[in-house]
């Protein structure tokens, strides 16, 4: 009888631990570090939710994550911490109201079209706030403390602590991650890929495509901005190019490395991407181009991305498994 060996599930689960012990061995600096990885994370995994299930390449996706960092700034006191329980929820839902409100308009567009508009609509909330002093302005604006969990008079864990902000971020990059795996195997992600695949047949066979991709764009974008109130809660700060376009390639860069047709693809180019970009900017002046370098050659070298990798690992222990 063959047996069946899947590598995958492992690697994940060894992941997990890693990524739990991670504090016990691990400073301030690179736990702040690795923070910050699992919020580009979620970012990179709500992006490829678009890219990844419906075939729609964002290049304004920042908009939804600088929509959730500055909600968190309007719903600070000056002063004191914000109820966490009360602004993250606010942020999630103004950055799923933007994404319905956006997504009626540019999802009638596709391809090229698509980009475009999203991008116009990521700039136009980029100048807006840049010329917004009551937000800031170009100079951003500062959030002095940090939210704050206390819920009935219990303080379960306090964001102020690095250690504490790690798990609180590692717990929602694994709700997102889970959350992303249930929709993928559910009805409505298998719509989704259809629409990726063929639009036409699946609008065909009966399907309102329309609404299935402007379902997935909202929550993306809510996904998005869960990220964005993480990242100011995280730094404390808060500036115009959370809107940028540059934010919007860097993510999607992220997916594009990490691999878009494996959900912790995302993940892997989040991982990869600010580790390399840490490494090099500590050895080197001019670190963006051996950057440049490296993501050319990922990408001829993988076009699965780093997530191929892994599969032709499992594909590889499988082949030792049916032999020994």
């Amino acid at each position: 009888m063959t047996r069946r060996f899947r590598l995958g599930p492992w690697l994940l689960a060894l992941a997990a631990l890693a990524l739990l012990a991670f504090p016990a061995v691990a400073g301030k600096f690179y736990q702040q570090l690795f923070s910050t990885i699992m919020i580009m994370a979620i970012f990179a995994m709500s992006l490829n939710l678009l890219v990844g299930g419906a075939g729609l390449v964002s290049l304004g996706h920042a908009a939804f994550f600088g929509l959730g960092a500055y909600a968190l700034l309007l719903l600070s006191p000056a002063y004191a911490a914000a109820s966490l329980w009360l602004s993250l929820p606010a942020a999630v839902a103004l950055a799923a109201a933007a994404a319905l409100a956006i997504g009626l308009l540019v999802l009638r567009s596709s391809g090229v079209y698509f980009i475009m508009a999203t991008l116009a609509f990521a700039q136009m909330f980029f100048y807006y706030v840049t010329g917004a002093k009551w937000l800031g302005g170009s100079d951003g604006a500062y959030i002095y403390v940090k939210p704050d969990a206390a819920l009935f008079g219990l303080t379960p864990f306090r964001l102020a602590d690095t250690r504490d902000f790690y798990y609180v971020t590692l717990a929602l990059m694994a709700a997102t991650y889970l959350l992303l795996h249930v929709l993928r195997y559910a009805p409505f992600g298998r719509v989704l890929r259809g629409i990726r695949a063929n639009e036409q047949r699946m609008r065909a066979l009966g399907f309102a495509t329309f609404r299935y991709k402007l379902a997935g764009f909202v929550i993306a974008g809510a996904l998005a901005g869960l990220a964005g109130y993480l990242d100011a809660a995280q730094f404390g700060f808060v500036n115009p190019d959370l809107f940028g376009w540059r934010q919007s390639g860097i993510v999607l860069m992220m997916v594009i490395l990490g691999g878009m047709n494996a959900l912790p693809g995302p993940i892997l180019g989040a991982f990869a991407l600010v580790l390399l970009q840490d490494f090099l900017a500590d050895a080197t002046r001019h670190w963006l181009l051996p950057m440049g370098l490296f993501i050319i050659l990922a990408v001829l070298a993988l076009p699965q991305g780093l997530s191929g990798l892994a599969l032709r690992l499992g594909a590889f222990a499988r082949g030792e498994a049916r032999g020994a």
